[in-house]
């Protein structure tokens, strides 16, 4: 007999049968785990290369567009100064733009080795267990 939604009723079924059944089912549990789990990894990678192509995209015209606005701003204190003293103070900020962000960066890499690494954090746990045993 089948329930309407097609499982077969085990209600009849003797104690025996069922335990027989468990290695089936958890054979098949697993495998359907590892099906949904391949799906996720293909959707998630596919999503991933697409998002990593876009932002790749972005970052393309974001590098062309940084010599645009300095010409921009040539262009525009050129109308006050002479162009290559214009060129000079344009080069001159953007270094120093540049260093403060090679700064920043730093000290947010050095925030990395500050901190502790939890598994390092456990062996130390299990080591003041072992000293205090």
């Amino acid at each position: 007999m089948t329930t309407p939604r097609g499982f077969r009723d085990r209600a009849d079924d003797s104690l025996l049968t069922l335990l027989g059944e468990i290695p089936e089912l958890i054979r098949n549990l697993v495998i359907a785990e590892i099906d949904a789990a391949k799906a996720w990894l293909a959707k998630t990678a596919k999503d991933g290369g697409w998002g990593a192509l876009w932002a790749f995209a972005a970052l393309f015209v974001l590098f062309w567009s940084v010599p645009v606005f300095g010409t921009f701003v040539i262009a525009g204190l050129s109308s006050w100064w002479p162009v290559w003293l214009s060129a000079l103070v344009v080069f001159f900020a953007m270094l120093i733009v540049t260093a403060v962000f090679a700064i920043i960066g730093v000290v947010y890499f050095r925030r990395i080795g500050e901190r502790r690494n939890p598994v390092q954090s456990i062996a130390l746990d299990v080591k003041e267990v072992r000293d205090e045993l």
